[in-house]
C-alpha cells in the first residue's frame, strides 16, 4: 500500500470539494469506473508508476480515457499530477469510495470463507453483522480455501475470525505452549 496515507489525504479533499459542489454522487462514479479500468489494465497502473514517461503524457492518458469525467475528478488527476502522484490515483479512488460510502452510513464487510456463501447463509452472516455495525453493511464474499471451513468478517478495521484454521492455529498454539494435552 504505498502512498496510502497520501490518498487518504487526496481522497479527504476530493470529498470535500466534491460535497460543496454537490457532485459527490458523480465523482464517486467515476472513481468506480476509473478502479474497473485500472485492475482490468495492469499496464495503465505500471504506465502512472513510470518515472520515464512524462507527466504530462499520463495525465493527457487519462483525460483521454476518461473523457466523461466530471470536473472534479478531472481537477483531482490534474492536481496529482502536478504534485507527481499520479502513481497513488488507483488507491485514492479506493479511499474516496470507502470515504464516500462512510459519508452515506454504509460500511463495506468482507466475508472471507473456504467456499462461496449461499444467500441463505450470507443473510444469518449479515444479520450476525448487524450487531457490531448499526450502518447498513455491503457485504462481499471472497473464497479462501485455506480457512477449511467457517469464515472472517471484516467491518472496517474490525475483524472477527470463526475460521476452522484458526481455531486449529489456537489449538496447536496452546499444545506447544503447555506441552500438555
Amino acid at each position: 500500500m504505498k502512498g496510502a496515507r497520501a490518498a487518504l489525504r487526496y481522497a479527504k479533499a476530493i470529498l470535500a470539494f466534491s460535497q460543496e459542489n454537490n457532485s459527490s454522487e458523480v465523482v464517486a462514479k467515476d472513481m468506480q469506473k476509473m478502479n474497473e479500468i485500472i485492475q482490468q489494465s495492469d499496464a495503465l497502473q505500471i504506465a502512472l508508476e513510470n518515472p520515464l514517461i512524462e507527466i504530462e503524457k499520463k495525465l493527457s492518458l487519462l483525460n483521454e480515457l476518461f473523457p466523461e469525467a466530471s470536473e472534479p475528478s478531472k481537477k483531482l488527476f490534474s492536481l496529482l499530477a502536478e504534485n507527481n502522484r499520479l502513481a497513488i490515483l488507483s488507491e485514492t479512488g479506493k479511499k474516496f469510495l470507502e470515504l464516500y460510502s462512510y459519508h452515506k452510513g454504509e460500511v463495506n464487510a468482507t466475508v472471507t470463507s473456504a467456499v462461496s456463501l449461499s444467500i441463505e447463509l450470507e443473510k444469518t452472516i449479515l444479520e450476525k453483522a448487524k450487531r457490531y455495525s448499526k450502518q447498513k453493511l455491503n457485504i462481499e464474499n471472497k473464497i479462501d480455501p485455506s480457512l477449511m471451513g467457517g469464515f472472517i468478517l471484516k467491518i472496517g478495521d474490525m475483524q472477527l475470525d470463526c475460521s476452522v484454521s484458526n481455531q486449529l492455529q489456537a489449538i496447536k498454539s496452546t499444545l506447544t505452549k503447555t506441552n500438555t494435552i
